[in-house]
């Protein structure tokens, strides 16, 4: 079957944040533009019917109390993790619930580390990540991500290993892939980090919440897949929300091999008596991991992989001074402006301003930890891309 990628969808008034906001401050569309959200990232495709169709078949029964997760919840991730990601062996035990990645990762920190106690990260680092650990009081030591001869961004093992010595640090955040770089690592690459964490004693919280959207025949490998002590010493989390724009429903899930590390992480979960699945988020899930998910991620992420390609060549044929990686998984765009700036005499606040006056709605890319960057959302229509694009180029970046 053929899934609709092409239609423009209206979200106005539908809660979407995506339209409803203007993440630049001071800034605004100009009469005559219609706004692009190219921002947060949800997507602006419609999700796999079969999702809809579960919830709806859910809410024509007229009662919703209290529940337990059905073993159809289970049996949909374990079996969605065997296609998509080789897994095996997995079992019901080792998944648990979570309302969402970020709060997940809360309770993972507050298992793992006490207050005061550092963190390493990478840097450029997800914001949900950074503000996790502010609130928490763990300061974030961060390794930096440095691109290599060919533009790619690759860990630096040596300066993760000295900042853990340095700093006596036993916990890391591992974002697989990696937001919002958008690598997706290679085994031996997370072979090389899981090495450098085991001879460090550092437990590891992977998110694993973009492994579905691979791009460009890019294989996700699961952190726990790569060694018998990396299984045993890594909390990943998991959810359909980036897949299947599902972010309004709320819901994740962990998987945890090791009991020690899941106890303790269900029951800092557990604690804040506010992490109860949703009735309409549990049978979403298991109506969006079907096979007509696995035919309609398929093709998203074809368009997706075409609309990343169409920015990428059209900012290194147009944008001088611009720079970027060209991402291998995700739907994002982490765009270095510097030199552009620098060239035309332009701050990074008025350069983002002048993309929302033409009704691009981008992103800061500052608070992800880079200077003069910005963020970019391609999960819309592929004519919305080329009218962004066309925008930018005519009236920003070119004008």
């Amino acid at each position: 079957m053929e899934y609709d990628f092409t239609s423009i969808i209206d979200r106005r008034g539908k809660d979407a944040l995506a339209v409803d906001r203007i993440p630049i401050p001071q800034a605004t569309v100009r009469e005559g533009f219609t706004a692009i959200p190219m921002w947060v990232a949800d997507m602006n495709f419609a999700t796999v019917p079969t999702v809809t169709q579960a919830i709806i078949a859910r809410a024509q029964h007229p009662c919703f109390g209290y529940f337990d997760l059905p073993q159809a919840y289970f049996d949909a991730i374990i079996g969605w993790q065997r296609r998509h990601n080789g897994v095996t062996g997995l079992t019901k035990d080792d998944i648990g619930y979570q309302n969402g990645v970020v709060g997940g990762v809360g309770a993972a920190i507050r298992a793992l580390t006490a207050a005061g106690e550092p963190v390493l990260v990478h840097g450029p680092t997800y914001i949900g990540f950074s503000r996790a650990l502010a609130s928490l009081g763990r300061p974030m030591v961060v390794s930096p991500l440095v691109r290599d001869a060919a533009g790619v961004w690759r860990m630096d093992y040596a300066d993760m290993d000295r900042k853990i010595k340095d700093n006596h640090i036993h916990l890391a955040i591992f974002c697989s892939p990696h937001n919002p770089a958008g690598r997706v690592w290679e085994r031996q690459e997370i072979e090389q980090a899981m090495a450098v964490y085991a001879a460090n004693d550092v437990y590891v919280i992977s998110d694993e919440i973009w492994s579905d959207l691979t791009l460009f025949g890019n294989r996700h490998v699961p952190t726990q897949s790569v060694s018998p002590d990396a299984r045993r010493r890594t909390i990943a989390f998991y959810a359909p929300s980036k897949t299947f724009n599902l972010a309004g429903l709320v819901g994740s899930y962990h998987i945890i091999y090791n009991t020690y590390l899941r106890d303790r992480v269900t029951h800092c979960a557990q604690m804040t008596h506010y992490n109860g699945a949703n009735v309409l988020s549990v049978h979403a899930l298991i109506g969006a991991y079907t096979p007509e998910g696995d035919q309609w991620l398929d093709q998203l992420r074809q368009v997706l992989s075409d609309n990343v390609s169409y920015a990428y060549d059209f900012i290194g044929r147009r944008f001088k001074g611009v720079t970027l990686a060209k991402p291998q998984g995700t739907y994002m765009l982490y765009v270095d402006c510097h030199q552009w700036c620098q060239d035309h005499g332009i701050s990074m606040d008025d350069l983002l301003k002048a993309g929302v006056a033409v009704g691009v709605i981008w992103q800061d890319g500052r608070p992800f930890g880079c200077p003069d960057t910005i963020r970019i959302n391609l999960a819309v229509p592929h004519s919305q891309v080329v009218e962004a694009f066309d925008r930018l180029d005519r009236y920003v970046f070119n004008a």
